[in-house]
């Protein structure tokens, strides 16, 4: 079976663009291990189709075996989402070569892509027609946008425009079946039904493969300020929060909090980034204020804002950059922080979202609760405050064998973390997704009648269950 369905894929894509292990000259090792070094699968093959019309054959041509199709884009992932399973006998598909900006629409600000465009190839594409793509992440030099659709990604600027799913209009999307649904609208409005498009979106792969997209734009600022401030507690954070709420209104496009330890850690292993004011306090923040109307009133509305959190004692220092270069060397800090994590050793990830007004008691309760279990624990804590999101990290004991410490503790520390999320009407994933990593707690952190439905939906999409198994619902 598995000689015919590789002769029927390279009917559908090309010989040249179907990769396997019995072909001498060919490393799959790049599509079957996932970027944080978690899993190593084994594929059948690796399919890189060029079009919409060769994703569906492709598509069908697997559904006629029974084989089960592995969607993959940027392979950028951190739940284990996008790779094989060491089985080998999984079809993996990439999307990259569906890479076209098909299309920019100035006067109805949107812009439809391919599945397989880098986010930050899109920036600039939207940038260069004069617009602005607002979704900006730490991996955008090389995620793509159908895997930012299909985790429903957030980022830096999720507290003004949202996430994935908000910055979406219309989809293509080949169907379990083959099938294609053409639902590229531009449209802002259309009563027509059920949402098909939020369906897809966040449903990593599992219900069809997303293969373009019609995208919103909005105009570029005038001006885009960025601010660094120490703050004395998380709670001084939050409260930060609220007054740059007021001051900026809809200028604040990014607010962001950094723990001590997690910016020590850039500072130990990138020191060339010259990291700010993180020694003498235990959080600080990165702002950003995207001004419609010019930079003098970008920076008098910044100055306003930091004179009242110095006056109310939420800010003990600040800088705010005075280039574009500093703004930049700014962010990067902040993007560093997981790579200086991967430099310290393995570590266990949490992306969990709590109600922001109850982030600082979450953080205290569960700081303790870790620090009592585990003596000697170092926590990782970092993310979006703007839109209650924390990267909320755990890494081993200074001097600990980090693997063993993963091996050994995952399961225990997972459980006092999510079961503490749930105390607070939290969510055990905000931006990352699912994937296989986070597919067993599901059942224990959803609710039962919402898991009921997913269920119902993935077996009407995908009655073979052929589209990215044993992700987000464990396999049944």
């Amino acid at each position: 079976m598995s000689a015919a369905l590789l002769q029927a894929l390279r009917e559908a894509v090309g010989p040249a663009q179907v990769l396997t292990h019995e072909d001498p000259a060919a490393d799959l090792a790049a599509w079957e291990q996932d970027w944080r070094k978690r899993a190593h699968g084994r594929a059948l093959a690796v399919v890189r189709p060029g079009s919409t019309a060769e994703v569906a054959s492709v598509v069908r041509a697997c559904a006629a075996a029974g084989t089960s199709i592995v969607p993959q884009g940027g392979n950028t992932g951190l739940v284990v989402g996008s790779v094989p399973d060491e089985s080998g006998t999984q079809v993996l598909l990439s999307l990259t070569r569906l890479n076209a900006v098909r299309a920019i629409d100035p006067a109805n600000l949107t812009m439809t892509v391919e599945a397989g465009c880098v986010l930050q190839t899109l920036q600039d594409a939207a940038e260069k027609a004069g617009f602005l793509l607002p979704l900006s992440l730490a991996a955008e030099g090389s995620c793509t946008i159908g895997g930012n659709l299909a985790t429903n990604a957030g980022g830096t600027q999720v507290v003004r425009y949202g996430n994935a799913r908000e910055l979406c209009l219309g989809l293509e999307v080949v169907t379990a079946q083959g099938e294609v649904w053409q639902g590229l609208t531009g449209l802002r409005k259309d009563n027509t039904g059920y949402d098909l498009r939020d369906l897809f979106i966040g449903s990593e792969g599992t219900l069809g493969v997303i293969t373009a997209a019609t995208l919103k734009l909005y105009p570029l600022p005038a001006a885009q300020l960025t601010a660094w401030a120490a703050v004395p507690t998380l709670d001084a954070a939050v409260s930060l929060l609220g007054l740059a709420h007021q001051h900026l209104g809809a200028g604040l496009t990014g607010f962001e909090v950094m723990g001590q330890f997690a910016l020590g850690l850039v500072d130990r292993h990138f020191p060339a980034l010259r990291v700010p004011l993180w020694q003498d306090s235990p959080y600080c923040v990165l702002l950003e204020n995207s001004d419609s109307e010019s930079e003098e009133h970008a920076r008098s509305q910044f100055e306003r804002l930091l004179e009242t959190a110095f006056e109310r004692g939420l800010v003990s220092d600040a800088v705010v950059a005075e280039s574009l270069a500093q703004a930049r060397a700014l962010w990067h800090i902040r993007e560093s922080i997981p790579l200086a994590q991967a430099e310290e050793g393995l570590n266990i990830k949490h992306d969990i979202s709590i109600p922001v007004s109850r982030i600082p008691a979450f953080c205290a309760e569960t700081d303790a609760l870790l620090q009592r279990e585990i003596p000697g624990v170092r926590l990782v804590n970092f993310g979006h405050l703007g839109d209650g999101n924390l990267h909320y990290n755990v890494q081993a004991p200074a001097g600990a064998d980090a693997k063993k410490f993963l091996n050994e503790q995952e399961a225990h520390v997972n459980a006092l973390v999510f079961d503490t999320v749930a105390r607070y009407d939290g969510s055990i994933s905000a931006e990352h997704g699912v994937g296989s990593l986070k597919a067993s707690h599901l059942p224990h952190y959803k609710d039962p009648v919402a898991l009921g439905l997913m269920r119902a939906i993935k077996q009407a999409l995908d009655p073979q269950h052929l589209m990215n198994p044993g992700r987000v619902l464990a396999r049944p």
